[in-house]
C-alpha cells in the first residue's frame, strides 16, 4: 500500500512539475515575443522592426473607434529652424520615447505624458546645427543602456539614462565618419560626410551607411561596423570596389581612388536569424553625367546582401546600371514573408524613385516575378557610355507614370495647359531612361520619385505592401563646364573665383541669380541674415538639405563667401588645387546640373495631370495593385471644384493589426488614419506644421498612442513647427 502512494505521489508531482514547467515557459516565450519585434507591438528600432516594415500588431486604435482620437499630449523641442525639416522616426524604450528635433538635439520624454527627462545637444560648444536626421539606435547590455545618434560627421553615444555623452566612445566621444574612406597620398580629403537615417544594431556592432556629397570627386559611400562600446571599426563592405573585389571590372582602372557615391544613405535592414544585412544604395557621382566612370558601376543602385556579422558579400541586384538619373534605391529593404505557389517564402522587396517594386528570395537574391532587361536610348553627350539595357519587372506594374508627352500635360486650367506646354517644348521628351543632355529633358518621374526615403510599410499578416508615390515631373539640363586642373583660379580676383565655385556648386539649388527655386532658399542680400563666418561653416558642414562643401579648400570657401557677400574685392585668389588631384592634363570638361527644377503651371502646381502624390496598395504574393488612392489637397484648388489632386509627399506611413494606415507626408499639413482594405481616409487632424516623418505607434499602460514629428519646413516649403504629438483614445 506505501508503495502505490508513493508512486500515486511520484506521478502527481511529475505532473505539477510538467505543468509548472510549461506555464514558466510559455509566460517566458510570451514575455520574450513581447519584447521581441516578431509580435510587432514595440517600436523599439527605426521603422519599428529589423525589417523595416513600419507595421504593428496593436489593435486598440480601430476602424470602428478611430474617429474618437484626441491628442494624448504635444511635446515642443523648442528650436524651430526654418530649413530643417525632422523626418524621425522615433522609438520607444520602458515607456521613454527617444526623438530627435530640428538642429539634431537627442531628447528623451515619457512616452505617456509628453514629459521632458534629457537633452543632449551636440553642438553646445560650437553653436547652433542642424540638418536632417531620421532616428535613432538603442543598445542595451544589462544595466548599460546606450543610445547612438548621428550629427554632421560625428557617430555619437550617449547614456539613454542620463543624456550624458559616453566619452570613451570613439575618440573625444564620436566616431569621425570621415576617417578611413579614402586618401590622397597620405592626406584625408575631408569632405564632412554624415548620416541622415539610423544604423542597424547586431549583436556589439552598430553597422552603418553614409551620406556624401554628389559631384565629381566625392566620398565612395562604403558600409561599416563600429564596436558599440569602443567605436572601433570592426568591418567595411567597399561600394565601390577595390582591385581584387567582385565589381572592380564594372569601373574605370583604379576608379576607387577618385569615384564616389552608392552609398546606403537610407538606412539598413537586418534578418538577425539568417546574420542578413541588407542595403540599398545610391547613385555613383556625379550622379547625371558617367564620362568618368564608364561601365556598369558596382555597387551603386544596388540591392545588397552582406554578412552582417564579417562584411562579407552574400549576393545583389543592381536596379539601375550605370544611373544618368540620380535614381537612388531611396529607402532601405523591406524583409517580408509572402505566399507564392502555396508555399511561404521569405523575400527583400525594394521600392525604387521609377516607381518599380523589386522582389527577390532573401537567402539566393533570385528575383520572385520575372524581370527584363529592355532596350533603352543611348546618350548622345560627349564622353558618356550610357548602359545599353535597364530592368523591367513584370511585376508589380509600376506605381507611377513613366513617360511624358502632350496627353499627360496638366488639364487643371486652360492656362496651365498652355503655359506647360510652351515651357515643355523647350526640352525633349521621351521614356523613363531618355539620357540626359545640354538641351535639357523631362524627366518623368522625377529624382524626387517615384518612392522617396519614407518608405514602405508592409502588413506583415497579408503581405500587403502600402506606399506613397510621388508623380511629377522634373526638369534635367546639362551644362559643360571648361576646368584648368591645377592652379586655376591663381591669381583671379576672389570675387570672380568665387563666382565660377559658386555656379559649379550652388547654382543647381539657389539659382544662378541667387534667387532660390522654390526647394531651396534665395542667397540674395544675405548679408541681413548671417555674417561671413556663420556662411562659411555652412558651406563647411552642410545644412537642412544642403550637403557638406569641405571638399573645397579653404581659399575656395573665401571666395565663394567673398561673392556672396561683395568682399575683398580687390584681393586676389593665390591657393592651387592640390597636386594629388592634377591628372597631367592642362584642362578637362565636366558637366553640372543646370538647376534642380520640377516641370509646374504658372501658379507653382505640376505640369502634369492629377493626381500628383498617391498612396498605393500592393499585394507582394500575387504583385497585383489593389488600389490607389490621392493623399492630400491644395485648398485653393478644392474651392474652385478641383479635388483628388494629391500633393508631393515626403514622409511614411504605418500599417497597423486595427486595420489602419496612419500617414502625414502631404502638403496640406495633415495627418490622416486610411482604411488599409479600401483607401478611404476615416480620420484626419490638421497639424500645427506638416508632418513630414514617419510615425511611430506603442502601448503604455495598457493604451495605444500615435506620434508624429510635425515641423514642417525642409524640402515642403512649408511653415516651420517644433512639434511631435501623440494621439490616443479618450
Amino acid at each position: 500500500m506505501k508503495v502505490r502512494y508513493w508512486v500515486n505521489y511520484q506521478r502527481i508531482f511529475q505532473k505539477i512539475l510538467f505543468y509548472t514547467s510549461l506555464f514558466i515557459f510559455l509566460q517566458c516565450f510570451i514575455a520574450c515575443k513581447t519584447k521581441d519585434s516578431g509580435t510587432y507591438k514595440t517600436w523599439e528600432v527605426y521603422r519599428g522592426d529589423d525589417g523595416t516594415n513600419a507595421y504593428s500588431g496593436l489593435d486598440q486604435i480601430k476602424k470602428e473607434n478611430v474617429k474618437q482620437l484626441k491628442v494624448a499630449w504635444t511635446y515642443k523641442t523648442g528650436d524651430i529652424a526654418d530649413y530643417f525639416s525632422v523626418e524621425c522616426n522615433p522609438i520607444i524604450i520602458n515607456d521613454i520615447l527617444y526623438g530627435i528635433s530640428p538642429r539634431l538635439k537627442t531628447f528623451a520624454i515619457n512616452a505617456k505624458t509628453g514629459r521632458e527627462i534629457w537633452v543632449f545637444d551636440p553642438f553646445k560648444k560650437d553653436g547652433k546645427g542642424g540638418g536632417l536626421n531620421r532616428g535613432i539606435n538603442f543598445w542595451t547590455d544589462g544595466n548599460e543602456k546606450r543610445i547612438f545618434v548621428f550629427a554632421e560627421s560625428k557617430l555619437i553615444a550617449i547614456d539613454a539614462k542620463t543624456g550624458n555623452q559616453i566619452v570613451s566612445f570613439g575618440e573625444n566621444g564620436y566616431v569621425d565618419l570621415n576617417k578611413g574612406l579614402r586618401d590622397y597620398q597620405g592626406t584625408e580629403w575631408h569632405e564632412n560626410v554624415g548620416n541622415t537615417s539610423p544604423g542597424v544594431i547586431y549583436h556589439d556592432m552598430i553597422i552603418t551607411g553614409s551620406s556624401v556629397g554628389e559631384e565629381y570627386g566625392s566620398y565612395p559611400g562604403h558600409i561599416r561596423a563600429y564596436d558599440v562600446r569602443t567605436g572601433k571599426m570592426k568591418w567595411m563592405f567597399h561600394t565601390v570596389p577595390q582591385p581584387g573585389e567582385r565589381g572592380y571590372d564594372t569601373w574605370p582602372k583604379d576608379a576607387y581612388k577618385t569615384a564616389g557615391g552608392c552609398n546606403a544613405w537610407s538606412g539598413l535592414s537586418i534578418d538577425r536569424k539568417r546574420g542578413m544585412l541588407f542595403a540599398a544604395t545610391g547613385a555613383a557621382s556625379f550622379d547625371f553625367h558617367g564620362g568618368e566612370r564608364v561601365g556598369q558601376n558596382l555597387f551603386s543602385n544596388c540591392v545588397i546582401a552582406i554578412d552582417a556579422a564579417t562584411g562579407k558579400y552574400i549576393w545583389h541586384y543592381q536596379v539601375s546600371h550605370h544611373d544618368l538619373w540620380d535614381y537612388d534605391l531611396p529607402s532601405p529593404p523591406n524583409l517580408v514573408t509572402v505566399k507564392k505557389d502555396n508555399k511561404l517564402i521569405d523575400a527583400v522587396a525594394q521600392i525604387t524613385k521609377q516607381g518599380f517594386v523589386f522582389l527577390f528570395d532573401r537567402e539566393t537574391g533570385t528575383p520572385l516575378f520575372p524581370i527584363e532587361e529592355k532596350p533603352v536610348a543611348v546618350s548622345k553627350m560627349p564622353g558618356e557610355q550610357s548602359w545599353p539595357t535597364q530592368p523591367f519587372p513584370s511585376k508589380p506594374l509600376p506605381l507611377c507614370r513613366q513617360h511624358f508627352d502632350e496627353t499627360i500635360i496638366t488639364d487643371i486650367s486652360s492656362e496651365a495647359h498652355d503655359f506647360v506646354l510652351k515651357e515643355a517644348k523647350k526640352y525633349d521628351w521621351g521614356n523613363i531612361y531618355l539620357p540626359p543632355s545640354e538641351k535639357g529633358i523631362i524627366q518623368m518621374p522625377g529624382f524626387r520619385g517615384g518612392a522617396e526615403w519614407s518608405g514602405a510599410c508592409v502588413d506583415m499578416q497579408t503581405g500587403i505592401m502600402y506606399v506613397g508615390i510621388n508623380d511629377i515631373p522634373n526638369i534635367v539640363q546639362l551644362i559643360e563646364r571648361k576646368e584648368n586642373i591645377a592652379g586655376e583660379f591663381d591669381n583671379m580676383n576672389m570675387q570672380q573665383a568665387g563666382k565660377i565655385l559658386f555656379t559649379r556648386n550652388c547654382s543647381a539649388c539657389h539659382g544662378a541669380d541667387l534667387k532660390g527655386n522654390g526647394q531651396f532658399p534665395p542667397l540674395l542680400q544675405i548679408e541681413k541674415r548671417m555674417k561671413p563666418d556663420e556662411a562659411k561653416n555652412v558651406i563647411e558642414k552642410g545644412r537642412g538639405m544642403m550637403a557638406s562643401f569641405n571638399k573645397l579648400n579653404d581659399e575656395e570657401k573665401n571666395a565663394m563667401v567673398s561673392y556672396l557677400f561683395k568682399t575683398n574685392e580687390n584681393k586676389n585668389f593665390i591657393a592651387k588645387q592640390p597636386d594629388s588631384l592634377n591628372t597631367g592634363n592642362n584642362t578637362r570638361t565636366r558637366y553640372s546640373l543646370k538647376d534642380y527644377l520640377q516641370l509646374l503651371d504658372q501658379n507653382g502646381y505640376p505640369g502634369v495631370k492629377p493626381p500628383w502624390g498617391t498612396l498605393n496598395a500592393v499585394d507582394l504574393n500575387t504583385g497585383d495593385i489593389l488600389w490607389k488612392k490621392p493623399l492630400g489637397e491644395y485648398a485653393a484648388l478644392t474651392a474652385k471644384g478641383i479635388t483628388n489632386t494629391g500633393t508631393q509627399l515626403f514622409g511614411g506611413g504605418i500599417v497597423t493589426a486595427g486595420g489602419l494606415i496612419f500617414i502625414g507626408a502631404s502638403q496640406d499639413e495633415k495627418f490622416r488614419a486610411i482604411d488599409k482594405t479600401t483607401g478611404e481616409t476615416l480620420w484626419e487632424y490638421q497639424l500645427p506644421a506638416g508632418g513630414y516623418a514617419t510615425p511611430s505607434t506603442y502601448e503604455v499602460d495598457g493604451k495605444q498612442y500615435v506620434v508624429i514629428a510635425a515641423c514642417g519646413g525642409g524640402r515642403q516649403r512649408t511653415k516651420s513647427g517644433d512639434y511631435y504629438i501623440a494621439f490616443a483614445l479618450p
